[in-house]
């Protein structure tokens, strides 16, 4: 329950900012061209709002709604999705947003997206400031990689130390990793001391890396045992720090992955498992160990808990390698934060088409998937790393040309401006009718995958 109060706040706090300062961006161009902002509320309110209040001698209303799934700015004179319509019925005011020129009201639409855009970019300049960038070179990797099936079909073995492609270097281990195997047709690597390539078709499909099971490709991390808990069936059979697990029913293991693969097929048996005596004899596993203290090979047996834990801290890869630390000063940090917020949009656009994919369409998580992104303990640096992904995420999103978003009021608006044609009223508020139909419809989606996940059906 802890771990769920603090996501929640993380992503609630993230999720505020980001509504607050995207409205702003509505709010600032609006009242810089002389547009009246009616209401500026953070969250929705239908029926009702949890707060509200009008300054003295101003034409806008603040608030908070009760429904946290976004905000709004709403403007004079707009059709959006307030969708009222009879303002548009009463006479052009000079003050009102249709009162206004084309380019005036491309830059109030476009002004919540510019402002999520640059606040990401901000957001990872003073990350990389504060804190650096650390990482473990892949090049680093001395023991290499554990490989699937799949990419043993392409040429890699296990061990492997992972280089480049064509298109430059590896980084570190992260979905860039994947998504450059993917496209490549060449990956560079080290085996046995030696440099070699291997061709690949430069098409292999990135969700399919992603979500196979073992991965295409892991880190190789033996299984050496880093603690054990008080009280758990590792410390029944007198397992300790530095124990190496060789083996699990018959299983050879050699790395914590095989450990993983291993469990995860225990799990798989125990859904089927027609009563206790049954689920007993899964969770009794046989397990070989190479004793750090004597180096003696032992043979034992051990009831694995309830939810099939061993009860030991795996060692990780930060265990073997030193990371590479990098610090940037002020002013290095801002052309090192807008490469690295490029890339990560450039890696979300590029990804998007898989969401038209049926295996992408599952893939689609709503806010409880978003929201399990955030770390289980307060970590600011990693909070403000995923406020910035959301931002860019936001600001993408709301760019895109469906109506009722940012991006369809932008379309409609470019097509005014080359035309010289406006769009009906009738026709904008059948647009905004649409819009919101497609986003309610993806959000029921989206969080109907989250619930069947839970459930454990997806």
């Amino acid at each position: 329950m802890e771990i769920f109060l603090i996501r929640l706040l993380q992503f609630m706090l993230a999720i505020s900012l980001l509504v607050l300062l995207h409205e702003g961006g509505h709010f600032f161009f609006s009242k810089l061209f002389g547009v009246r902002v009616e209401k500026f509320y953070l969250f929705f309110d239908p029926w009702f709002h949890l707060f509200e209040f009008k300054p003295k001698k101003s034409e806008t209303t603040y608030g908070i709604g009760w429904l946290p799934l976004g905000g709004y700015c709403k403007i004079a004179g707009m059709i959006d999705e307030s969708l009222d319509t009879e303002q548009m019925k009463q006479p052009v005011q000079p003050w009102e947003f249709r009162a206004k020129p084309a380019w005036q009201r491309l830059l109030i639409m476009i002004g919540g997206v510019l402002v999520n855009f640059l606040l990401a970019l901000f957001i990872y300049s003073m990350v990389l400031f504060y804190w650096g960038d650390s990482y473990i070179a892949v090049k680093d990797m001395k023991m290499g990689m554990k490989f699937n099936k799949e990419a043993k079909g392409y040429g890699f073995q296990d061990h492997d130390i992972l280089i480049g492609t064509e298109n430059g270097a590896f980084k570190d281990f992260s979905a860039d990793l994947f998504r450059e195997i993917s496209k490549a047709t060449r990956v560079d690597i080290i085996r046995d001391g030696k440099p070699m390539s291997i061709a690949l078709p430069g098409d292999i499909n990135l969700l399919g890396m992603l979500k196979a099971t073992p991965n295409f490709v892991r880190p190789f991390v033996p299984a050496v045992i880093d603690t054990v808990m008080p009280s758990s069936p590792a410390e029944k059979i007198h397992l300790q720090k530095g124990d190496k697990i060789l083996a699990v029913n018959d299983s050879v293991v050699d790395s914590w992955n095989e450990f993983t693969d291993v469990v995860g097929r225990l799990a798989d048996q125990m859904t089927i498992a027609r009563s206790a005596n049954d689920s007993l004899q899964l969770r009794t596993a046989t397990i070989v160990v190479n004793r750090k203290a004597t180096d003696a090979v032992d043979t034992m047996s051990v009831v694995l808990s309830p939810d099939l834990t061993l009860g030991v801290g795996m060692s990780t890869i930060y265990s073997y390698y030193e990371p590479t630390k990098v610090s940037y000063g002020f002013f290095e940090s801002f052309p090192a934060g807008i490469k690295y917020g490029w890339n990560v949009l450039a890696g979300y656009v590029g990804d998007l088409k898989y969401v038209f994919t049926s295996d992408g369409a599952k893939s689609l998580g709503g806010f409880g998937a978003i929201g399990s992104l955030f770390p289980p303990v307060w970590d600011w640096h990693m909070f403000w790393l995923m406020t910035a992904f959301l931002s860019i995420i936001l600001a993408f999103m709301n760019i895109l040309p469906i109506p009722a978003l940012d991006g369809g009021h932008v379309l409609f608006l470019l097509y005014e401006m080359i035309t010289g044609r406006k769009p009906s009223d009738k026709f904008m508020v059948v647009a905004e009718y649409v819009g919101i139909s497609i986003l309610l419809l993806l959000m029921v989606v989206a969080n109907l995958n989250d619930i069947l996940r839970w459930l454990g059906y997806m």
